[in-house]
C-alpha cells in the first residue's frame, strides 16, 4: 500500500524503522475497509476450498485472535538502550493487577475469576515482558534495538464489552452491555479499543523516571572540574572528611541565613580562612552552592540539596546498615 502510494519507507521483520510519511501511513492503516477484507477472503475460499459453493452456502469470517501494536522508532540504539533497561525492570515490579486492568479499560472486582500477572521473559531476540488478564495480554520489547514496542493482544474477542443492540432467539431485539462479536466487522471498533490500551501504557511508562539524570548528577559531583587554572576534586560521599563537610553545610541555620567563612570557622577549628574559602570554592565550581549579592554569603543549589540529602540517606540507611549485617564471606 506505501508503494501504491509512493510513500518511502524501510522494514526489517514486520516493523517500519523509516517511513517518508508517517502520518499518512497511519491514516492509511486506520482506513482498513472490512468489506474489501471480506471480498478478498471470500475470492480466497473460492480459489482454494471451492466445495463450499456446492453446497450454496457462503463462509463467515471470524476472528480468532487479534494483536495491536504501537511501535517507538528511535533513530540510535544507544537511545533506547539507556532506557529500555530500566524501563522493563520497573513494569515489572510496579505494574499491579488492577493497574492492568485499567490498561485494558476494565475495573477489577471480586467476581472476577480469570488469571492476571506479570511474567519476564529472555529470549534469543532480547527480553520481554508480558502483563496478562485472562485471554489478553499486553506486552512490551524491543526489536533490533530501535524500536520499543507495546502490543496488545487478545484471543477472545467477548472479553471485551459494547453497548450495542442484540436480537435473541425469539426474534426480539434489546440494547444493552454486551460481548464483543467475533465477526471481521468488529476490527474496526476493535482496533480502537487495543489502540487505547496501549496508550493507557504508554502513558504509564512515561511516568517512570529516567536514571540517567542521576547519573548525570553523581558524575558531575564526584568528578574533579578545572576552574582558572586550578583543579578541584569532586566529592565522594564515603570519605569521612567530605561527609563532615555535607552534614554542616546542610544544618538548618545555613539554610536560613547562608554561609561565610567566619561561620564555618567555628565547625572546622582545624582550618585556617584561605583552606576554608578553598572549600567553598570547591562547592561552588560544580554547582553544589551559590553566592547571593556582595555579603560573601553562600547558599546550596537546588541541586546541591538534592544531592546532599540523596547521599546522605543512602550512606546512614542503606549502605552502613548493610555493611553491619551482612553475612561475611
Amino acid at each position: 500500500m506505501l508503494r501504491k502510494r509512493k510513500i518511502d519507507f524501510t522494514l526489517l521483520d514486520n516493523a517500519f524503522v523509516t517511513i517518508a510519511d508517517w502520518t499518512r501511513a497511519q491514516q492509511i492503516a486506520n482506513g482498513l475497509e472490512i468489506k474489501q477484507l471480506h471480498h478478498r477472503l471470500d475470492e480466497f475460499a473460492r480459489r482454494f476450498c471451492p466445495i463450499h459453493g456446492s453446497f450454496g452456502v457462503a463462509y463467515h469470517w471470524s476472528v480468532d485472535q487479534c494483536e495491536y501494536a504501537t511501535d517507538i522508532v528511535f533513530k540510535r540504539q544507544a537511545d533506547l538502550a539507556a532506557i529500555y533497561g530500566n524501563l522493563t525492570r520497573t513494569a515489572i515490579h510496579t505494574v499491579k493487577p488492577d493497574n492492568i486492568a485499567t490498561f485494558l479499560g476494565r475495573k477489577l472486582n471480586a467476581q472476577y475469576e480469570g488469571e492476571m500477572g506479570n511474567r519476564f521473559n529472555i529470549r534469543i531476540a532480547g527480553t520481554r515482558i508480558k502483563h496478562t488478564m485472562g485471554p489478553v495480554s499486553l506486552k512490551l520489547y524491543d526489536k533490533f534495538g530501535l524500536i520499543l514496542r507495546i502490543e496488545t493482544t487478545v484471543n477472545d474477542l467477548t472479553f471485551f464489552k459494547h453497548y450495542r443492540q442484540v436480537e435473541h432467539r425469539d426474534g426480539t431485539t434489546e440494547t444493552k452491555w454486551a460481548s464483543r462479536q467475533k465477526t471481521i466487522y468488529s476490527l474496526p471498533a476493535l482496533r480502537e479499543v487495543l489502540a487505547a490500551a496501549n496508550r493507557r501504557y504508554l502513558e504509564f511508562l512515561s511516568t517512570i523516571e529516567d536514571p540517567r539524570n542521576g547519573r548525570d548528577k553523581l558524575d558531575k559531583l564526584s568528578q574533579s572540574v578545572q576552574n582558572e587554572g586550578r583543579s578541584y576534586p569532586g566529592f565522594n560521599f564515603f570519605d569521612c572528611n567530605d561527609e563532615a563537610l555535607f552534614h554542616l553545610i546542610a544544618r538548618g541555620e545555613f539554610n536560613i541565613s547562608g554561609r561565610q567563612n567566619k561561620a564555618l570557622r567555628r565547625f572546622l577549628p582545624d582550618k585556617n580562612s584561605g583552606q576554608i574559602s578553598r572549600l567553598l570554592k570547591r562547592l561552588r565550581v560544580p554547582g553544589l552552592s551559590k553566592k547571593v549579592g556582595h555579603a560573601y554569603k553562600y547558599y546550596l543549589t537546588h541541586f546541591g540539596k538534592e544531592v546532599i540529602a540523596a547521599g546522605l540517606k543512602l550512606r546512614k540507611l542503606v549502605i552502613i546498615p548493610e555493611l553491619a549485617f551482612g553475612n561475611a564471606t
